[in-house]
């Protein structure tokens, strides 16, 4: 479509909540809400589709000015006055508004059109000088800050000090004399710091406020958003132009934040913050403390009521908890805002199966309303209640604070337990948490600059603000504990130290225990016990109990939907049976991955190392020997644990430099003994052994299926061990399900060769023992060769196991631990990598090949079983793609099972929706 032919402006009468990709979350909703008839100041949004068109040419679409002046005429028709006519001005706000809601970008600007001209006109209508200058005096502040790049600290200062010089607590008790004076002192610091007078023209302002809503999509603190949320780059934002209604009107005006339903634990009830005689940035600012929603029924019952019977309305129409802005002017209800809440992972659960028992939705959307990031932030460990009992039951008594005593009471914002180092800046948070220190953020109130030390910290602790600040809503949506509005602490940010009450003083670098689930703050480290959740899964809580919680029930509900619904199996990446165990309780249904090469650290190391090195083939059998018992009893054991399910056993694939003594330690003790004339023979022989055996790489080295055939008897031990242990268990009434897999094969004659030997073993042990052994024999698809070629390589294998961990490595070149040491935050950062490879499948690399293994495979072999075993099997946004190219199951660590059994069943789920769509 050409630029002249497309639509860039939408009146909030013409759009609804599904054009959010036009008109961005704020604007599609704010057109919803007209549309049900709900109080929505009139106003209009400028596209996306305008915001692309900008950063890819640097300038607005030629067509946009027309647009946008002709629907501003269209608003000034409907309220009666032009934008900053002098005698009675139009004022509009101008807000960022992407499809999906992003700390990071350009803050609202309010009171667009006040000028000196026109802040006369203002106070006359309103019958109120000090609000007029009030309103004034914000639009200079927050143009200057977000339009103009000043430093808003400049503006605090300023404000700091006239209300000094007043004797003032707050802004509010700043008469209309003092703010007309900030108001020049505000344009003061414009000029010195930007470089031009603050603007007069109100649709200069109004077209300078545009253009910075797209500049900020760009942004350093946008762009950090997005790769942490994972959203894509090339969205654009829209801009939202709504009419003002004022809530600094006095005390029959304010403003507020609600919520249908508590977001941080999902109970029901009247939920949100208000401030009275305030504009929409103080609640979210966390400027001033906010009172409970529920005290505005005190203040303004009609208002109260209205708001109520709209959050019901709005509930019922967007089926999902919903997260409000609302404005007051002398008595009259206005809606700035509605989304659908951010929420915790607790809340999430909860809230989803409250709407299946309200009707609302059905299970299998319920199953879609949570995913299994929340669910691993759920098996995080919490705070131990009996330590909390024993210690800081009562505040401080002294100057000095005993270990893990409670200090300070705030608002549980965003639960969790978080234990650090105290941090009272972004970038020591960010510094310090890059050497391995844990630290809490703590802060008087965060801002979009301090995004970076967000994500850095275990968890987020401000003095001021409520549960819609800006700590509170951007910690729930990343899953950090947050305690805000703890108003008994002094935070001195330039001193780097918080006073508590008693004196208790609290340094940089001091330890520190906030918990958000409470919103108590500790000294010291508390210690942690496992999530209730956590002992749901092993099985130490019924979902049914009495004691359970509605969490509990909550995930036990959805986790059971799942399983029903899912396709792919999950298995698990065990080595030993207490890990096999405790995946079997976490619901794995089988081993996906046995690495044997984990069997032989400590003490057997050496065996290992013997057989390796061994000159004779005497010596490598008598090597041999000494391993097969102990390798029979591992599989035992382990087959014992997961009696009834599969078992793949991985044979040896170690790089060798693992098993070998390290080359240079080894060459200075050689070269030490040489010059005492000391010289051991046993440490030259090994030398020229590690020498000859010694790789530059040994990641692309001698090492899995290589290893098996370079060095005789190893793989055919190995197969042995498994046979007898089959054997053992077969005799003991079990019920093993051994499958032998054969690692990094790069061509199918290598398969062949092996399996010609391990189908010998196994007749040979069939013979021994008199028992009938079936055990099934497959190869790992961890080269591009062997993707490539898998068709051949199904000839002579029975199943396929994806080692995605290498098969990364190999398809873009570097290993995991270089990428992460040398040049991968540089990669982010210009986004190159949206997200690492390593935690991520990459689908169009490493997935394509997958795909190809897959469909030449099954096409040699149509009941091939297939499989992945790295640990994108526990990723959830892996987990989605191997049920999309027809994966069997797939295989994580134990700890990862439970998410991995939710996304197979949200897959599942999301697949039939999209059939039926």
């Amino acid at each position: 479509m050409s630029e002249q032919a497309q639509k860039f402006v939408y009146d909030f009468t013409e759009g609804n909540k599904d054009l959010k990709d036009l008109l961005g979350g704020k604007g599609a909703n704010l057109a919803e809400m007209t549309n049900l008839g709900l109080p929505v100041p009139p106003g209009f949004t400028i596209t996306t589709e305008a915001c692309r068109v900008y950063l890819e040419s640097g300038s607005e679409p030629a067509a946009l000015r027309d647009e946008v002046s002709a629907h501003l005429e269209a608003l000034e028709r409907r309220m009666g006055k032009k934008l900053g006519q002098q005698d009675d001005p139009l004022l509009v706000s101008v807000r960022s508004g992407a499809k999906f809601s992003m700390p990071g970008m350009m803050d609202t600007v309010l009171n667009i059109g006040l000028t000196d001209a026109s802040v006369s006109g203002l106070a006359h209508q309103a019958g109120d000088e000090r609000f007029a200058w009030d309103s004034y005096r914000r639009l200079v502040q927050m143009f200057g800050k977000t339009v103009l790049g000043v430093d808003g600290d400049l503006f605090e200062e300023a404000m700091a000090e006239a209300k000094r010089a007043r004797g003032a607590e707050t802004d509010l008790d700043l008469d209309a004399d003092d703010l007309r004076q900030l108001v020049e002192d505000f344009k003061a610091i414009v000029l010195k710091e930007a470089g031009r007078e603050f603007p007069q023209e109100p649709r200069e302002q109004m077209d300078l406020a545009v253009r910075a809503v797209f500049d900020s999509w760009n942004g350093e603190r946008a762009r950090l958003y997005r790769r942490q949320e994972r959203i894509p780059n090339d969205l654009g934002t829209a801009v939202n132009i709504c009419s003002m209604v004022f809530g600094n009107l006095g005390p029959d005006s304010g403003t507020g934040v609600a919520f249908t339903r508590d977001p941080a634990s999902g109970h029901q009830g009247v939920y949100g913050d208000y401030l009275s005689n305030a504009q929409g940035e103080d609640v979210v600012a966390g400027i001033r403390n906010t009172i409970p929603l529920a005290e505005l029924e005190r203040l303004d019952g009609a208002s109260y009521a209205e708001l109520l019977r709209i959050m019901e309305v709005l509930e019922r129409h967007y089926l999902d908890l919903c997260d409000i802005e609302f404005t007051i002017e002398r008595g009259k209800l206005w809606m700035l805002q509605t989304r659908v809440g951010k929420r915790t992972a607790a809340a999430a659960f909860c809230i989803a199966t409250q709407l299946v028992d309200e009707g609302l939705i059905d299970e299998a959307e319920a199953l879609q309303r949570v995913n299994g990031s929340q669910l691993a932030q759920l098996m995080f460990p919490r705070f131990d209640p009996a330590a909390l009992q024993e210690r800081g039951k009562g505040g401080p008594s002294g100057g000095v604070a005993a270990p893990a005593e409670r200090i300070a009471w705030g608002i549980a914002a965003s639960p969790g337990a978080a234990v650090g180092k105290a941090v009272f800046d972004s970038y020591t948070a960010v510094k310090w948490s890059r050497s391995g220190e844990k630290v809490i953020l703590i802060r008087r109130e965060t801002n979009p600059d301090d995004l970076n030390g967000m994500i850095a910290a275990e968890g987020i602790l401000t003095s001021r603000g409520g549960k819609t600040s800006h700590a509170a809503v951007v910690a729930r949506g990343m899953g950090k504990t947050c305690v805000c509005g703890a108003e008994e602490l002094e935070v001195d940010t330039k001193r780097r130290r918080m006073t508590a009450p008693g004196g208790v003083v609290i340094e940089e670098g001091d330890t520190v225990s906030i918990d958000g689930s409470t919103g108590r703050v500790y000294t010291g480290e508390v210690p942690v016990v496992p999530s209730p959740v956590v002992e749901y899964f092993e099985g130490r809580m019924h979902a049914g109990a009495e004691d359970a919680d509605e969490l509990v029930r909550a995930v036990h509900r959805i986790m059971a939907y799942a399983d029903r619904v899912r396709r792919l199996r999950v298995r698990a990446n065990a080595d030993n049976a207490e890990d096999a165990a405790r995946a079997r309780r976490f619901g794995a249904q089988g081993i996906g991955l046995c690495r044997t090469e984990h069997m032989f650290l400590g003490e057997r190391r050496e065996l290992v190392e013997k057989l390796i090195l061994a000159d004779t083939e005497e010596e490598r059998e008598q090597a041999l020997a000494v391993l097969l018992p102990l390798q029979e009893d591992d599989f035992v054991e382990l087959f014992e644990a997961m009696d009834g399910l599969p078992v793949t056993v991985r044979l040896l694939d170690p790089p060798l430099h693992e098993f070998l003594p390290d080359i240079t330690e080894l060459s200075v003790r050689v070269a030490l003994a040489e010059a005492r004339k000391d010289a051991n023979e046993n440490d030259l022989r090994l030398l020229q052994a590690v020498h000859k055996l010694h790789e530059q790489n040994p990641m692309l080295g001698l090492r899995g299926v290589r290893l098996g055939l370079v060095i005789p008897g190893l793989f055919t031990m190995q197969v042995r061990a498994i046979a007898r242990a089959v054997a053992r268990r077969l005799r003991a009434n079990g019920d093993p399900r051994a499958e032998i897999m054969i690692p990094l094969v790069g061509t199918v004659q290598e398969l062949e060769l092996v399996r010609e030997e391990a189908e010998q073993v196994i007749d040979e042990v069939r013979g021994d023992t008199g028992v009938d052994l079936s055990l099934a024999l497959g190869t790992m698809i961890e080269l591009p060769r062997a993707a490539l070629t898998a068709g051949q390589i199904a000839e002579a294998a029975e199943f396929f196991s994806f080692g995605t961990n290498d098969l990364t490595q190999t398809v873009w070149g570097f290993s995991r631990d270089d990428v992460e040491a040398s040049f991968f935050t540089a990669y982010l950062e210009k986004g190159i990598f949206g997200v690492s490879p390593f935690e991520t499948i990459d689908r169009d690399g490493v997935g394509a090949l997958v795909r190809q293994a897959v469909r030449e495979g099954r096409g040699t072999r149509p009941d091939l079983k297939l499989g992945v075993c790295g640990e994108h099997g526990g990723d959830p946004e892996s987990v989605h793609f191997f049920h999309e190219v027809g994966l069997d199951y797939v295989s994580c660590s134990p700890f990862r099972i439970p998410v991995a059994r939710l996304e197979a069943g949200r897959a599942a789920a999301e697949a039939v929706g999209s059939d039926s769509r």
